[in-house]
C-alpha cells in the first residue's frame, strides 16, 4: 500500500510517501480501505519530528481516518460498511490514516452516521470530533444558549472553528479569539458574532469581570488563566488542547468565589457510547456551508510539506488528504 512513511535517521525524523506492507506485529482484527484522512496539529508534530510523538519507528501518522472495512473477523463490523475512527493512539504507536489501507480493532471503529460521507467525515476528523465533546460538556454543566456569550480560543483552527459552526447552529452567541486578522471574515461565515485579538489574553488577574457563560479553550496557559478569571458565576471552561502551553498560571479564586467549572476533554479515550453520540449530532448539526468553508483539499504526497505549515501557524481551517 501507498503510505507516508516516517524513519528516523541519526536522531531526525524523516517523511516520506512509499509502498509499504503491514509488519507482522501490527495487530487488528479490521481491515479498511482508507478513502479519505486528514492533517491535524499531532500529526504535523508527528511528521517534523518537532514533538516527541513518536517512539517506534517506521511509522505511519495519520490520527483518524473514514473508509470501509475490506475485512473483518468481527462481526459487528461487515465487508463495505462505512467507518471513521479518531484516537486510540492510531497514528502514534499503531499505524495510521495516512494510507491506502489500515488495520485497526474493532473497538475503535465508529459505523459512520447516515448523512456523512467519508470525505464530511474527514472535514469534521479528530478536530471536529474533539470539538463536539467540548459543546457536550458545556451542556452538561448547564450550558445554554440564554445563559450568556461564548468564547473559543485558537478559533481559526480546526477544532475551533467547527465548535464555533457547532455553537452557532445550536443558537449560542460566539465570540472567536484569534491572532490573525486575516481569518476574521472566515471567522464571521462560521457563526462568531465578534472577533478579539489574542493579545487581550496574554495577561490575568485571579479574578476579574465577569464576561463569559461558557468557553471553549484550545490553547491554555495565560489564555486558559484569563478565560477562568472571566468566567460568570456557574460558567465553564471546556479545555482540550495546550498549544500555549501546559503550565496554567491561576488560583482557586474561580472555582472557590465563582463556582466556575474546568471541564478537561479528551477525545483520545472517549468510550464508544459518547463516540457514537457525538457523531451523530455532528451529521445533524453542522450545515452544508461548513464544508464549504473550512476546508483545504490535499494529496498523500503533498502531506509532508503541507505538515510543516502547521508549525509556522499558516493553516486556516481543516486539511483534509484525499487517499484514493
Amino acid at each position: 500500500m501507498k503510505a507516508v512513511v516516517l524513519e528516523q535517521v541519526e536522531g531526525q525524523t524523516q517523511a516520506e510517501v512509499k509502498q509499504i506492507s503491514f509488519p507482522a506485529e501490527e495487530l487488528g482484527n479490521v481491515l479498511v480501505d482508507v478513502e479519505w484522512s486528514s492533517l491535524n496539529y499531532k500529526d504535523a508534530l508527528a511528521i517534523t519530528g518537532k514533538g516527541k510523538i513518536i517512539r517506534n519507528f517506521p511509522m505511519v501518522p495519520g490520527i483518524d481516518f473514514a473508509g470501509r472495512v475490506a475485512s473483518s473477523s468481527d462481526a459487528a463490523f461487515s465487508a463495505g460498511q462505512k467507518v471513521v475512527l479518531t484516537g486510540w493512539g492510531v497514528g502514534e504507536n499503531h499505524w495510521g490514516g495516512l494510507a491506502e489501507q489500515a488495520r485497526v480493532k474493532s473497538e475503535w471503529l465508529v459505523p459512520l452516521p447516515a448523512g456523512l460521507s467519508a470525505r464530511k467525515a474527514m472535514i469534521v476528523g479528530t478536530a471536529g470530533f474533539t470539538a463536539m465533546l467540548c459543546v457536550m460538556a458545556l451542556e452538561d454543566a448547564g450550558i445554554t444558549p440564554e445563559s450568556g456569550e461564548v468564547v473559543v480560543t485558537g478559533a481559526s483552527g480546526g477544532v475551533g472553528s467547527t465548535a464555533i459552526a457547532l455553537l452557532h447552529a445550536l443558537g449560542y452567541q460566539v465570540v472567536a479569539v484569534s491572532g490573525r486578522e486575516s481569518t476574521h471574515d472566515y471567522l464571521r461565515q462560521l457563526g462568531a458574532s465578534r472577533i478579539l485579538p489574542r493579545s487581550e489574553f496574554a495577561e490575568t488577574r485571579p479574578l476579574e469581570k465577569q464576561v463569559w457563560a461558557g468557553a471553549v479553550d484550545t490553547v491554555g496557559g495565560n489564555v486558559l488563566a484569563k478565560l477562568l478569571a472571566q468566567m460568570n458565576y456557574s460558567g465553564c471552561v471546556a479545555a482540550c488542547g495546550l498549544a500555549g502551553g501546559f503550565s496554567l498560571p491561576t488560583t482557586v479564586m474561580p472555582f472557590i468565589l465563582r463556582n466556575v467549572r474546568l471541564q478537561g476533554v479528551d477525545s483520545v479515550s472517549a468510550p464508544q457510547e459518547r463516540r457514537i453520540a457525538a457523531w451523530k449530532r455532528l451529521a445533524e448539526l453542522l450545515p452544508e456551508s461548513f464544508y464549504e468553508t473550512a476546508t483545504t483539499e490535499i494529496t498523500l504526497e503533498q502531506a509532508p510539506q503541507v505538515a510543516e505549515s502547521f508549525m509556522s501557524n499558516e493553516i486556516q481551517g481543516r486539511t483534509l488528504v484525499k487517499v484514493k
